[in-house]
């Protein structure tokens, strides 16, 4: 497991590769999934989850789209204390587990809803099948010469 450091500078030590490092390197660490731990530098006390919520909070606050409204916010606040607190903790966890594990597939639902509610791509598949439709009208059978109108006489010509 990695082990990162964080200094009362507020800065953070990966004691692997002996360096600093910035929030944007432990997201880096997050989304290769390798495993870490923040230890405070001088207590060893985790700080994990407060490193992973400052990297949500700035995730949110950067106007990427929200993934934790004021409204699911709200409603996390109020299991705390609750005794379905643990109960809710697990529950998200699974929750989420479940939907990264069938996220191509929700993907792929997603893509044709939206590829079938999208008016362009009606358009486009009407304008294929007309053209197809078209084509074949105008296309010489086999063994006829294609009709080619005669070009206008020029005034010259006259």
């Amino acid at each position: 497991m990695r082990i990162l450091r964080k200094y009362t500078n507020r800065r953070l030590y990966d004691t692997s590769r002996s360096c600093y490092v910035t929030l944007e390197d432990v997201k880096a660490l997050v989304l290769s999934g390798e495993a870490f731990q923040v230890q405070d530098s001088k207590t060893g006390a985790d700080l994990t989850r407060n490193i992973l919520l400052q990297i949500i909070s700035e995730q949110e606050a950067q106007g990427h789209g929200t993934l934790l409204t004021n409204q699911v916010l709200q409603q996390l606040i109020r299991f705390y204390g609750d005794s379905m607190q643990g109960m809710m903790s697990q529950y998200l966890e699974q929750s989420i587990a479940a939907f990264l594990e069938h996220q191509e597939r929700i993907r792929e639902q997603m893509q044709t809803m939206m590829g079938a509610a999208n008016p362009l791509t009606m358009m486009n598949r009407i304008a294929d099948q007309n053209m197809a439709m078209w084509g074949g009208m105008f296309t010489p059978e086999k063994g006829e010469e294609p009709h080619v109108a005669p070009e206008p006489e020029k005034e010259q010509d006259k």
